[in-house]
């Protein structure tokens, strides 16, 4: 009776699926079934949960030229009222600098860091190490991850940094060229747009400043899914990219 007990583990997957045209897997099994456990690995997938610092700690000092965000939190409801379930909750970009680290030394020169405590920042989005301290959640950034400044509401005053460009996105086209009416899925997403601030630029190996080569007012066509992508109050789409990701100005 032992013998003919199956466990997930051992049934493989060429008892389970047909073969088409011929073709069937040799190779690949079922992985077993294991309790869900967060910050564990499951058979290749790793779920990361956030660094909760205890209570007895009262400071969190950065090093180098890494920046303490504390994380705006999500919004709960649309601009119409409606509340939103956690899953719907757009995961925030942005937050308030807390603490800064010493800077880094580039060269025979040391570089301080770029942002202040105070300053409201944008940052990439996937950047950072997830930490919560003194109850609430922060992220542990490179300055390098941080987009930039931005102390409105409106994306269009965002103040780039180091090689960041922010670019208003070119509508789409609602008509093909033969005149028809595209729908908002077939609409093909632009990679056109005009400049609207430019950062100071990146550091040499000197650590001074290299001036981008790029314009406000100027229109560029870059890489398709490079880049942050915003929406202004407005609905305008904006994004925030590096300068190395704009391939071309047009005239």
């Amino acid at each position: 009776m032992a013998a003919a007990q199956l466990t997930a583990s051992s049934i493989s997957a060429r008892s389970l699926l047909p073969s088409f045209d011929g073709l069937r897997l040799s190779t690949a099994k079922i992985a077993s079934v294991a309790p869900f456990r967060q910050g564990r690995s499951f058979r290749g997938l790793v779920v990361k949960a956030a660094t909760v610092v205890a209570p007895k700690y009262t400071s969190l000092k950065p090093l180098g030229d890494r920046v303490l965000v504390k994380v705006k939190v999500a919004e709960e409801k649309t601009t119409g009222g409606i509340l939103l379930p956690t899953a719907a909750q757009t995961k925030p970009q942005g937050g308030e600098v807390v603490a800064v680290g010493e800077g880094r030394s580039i060269g025979k020169n040391q570089v301080d860091i770029s942002v202040k405590t105070g300053s409201q920042v944008v940052y990439s989005k996937y950047a950072g190490t997830e930490v919560v301290f003194d109850g609430s959640n922060h992220l542990i950034l490179k300055e390098d991850d941080i987009v930039g400044i931005l102390e409105t509401d409106d994306v269009k005053d965002l103040k780039p940094l180091n090689d960041r460009v922010l670019i208003k996105v070119a509508v789409a086209e609602e008509k093909t060229a033969g005149g028809l009416l595209l729908t908002e899925a077939s609409k093909e997403k632009p990679s056109i747009g005009t400049v609207i601030a430019v950062g100071p630029g990146p550091l040499d190996e000197e650590g001074n400043r290299k001036a981008l080569s790029i314009s406000p007012g100027n229109t560029v066509l870059y890489s398709k899914y490079a880049g942050n992508d915003f929406k202004g109050p407005d609905g305008s789409e904006y994004i925030a990219l590096r300068a190395s990701d704009v391939m071309a100005v047009l005239s």
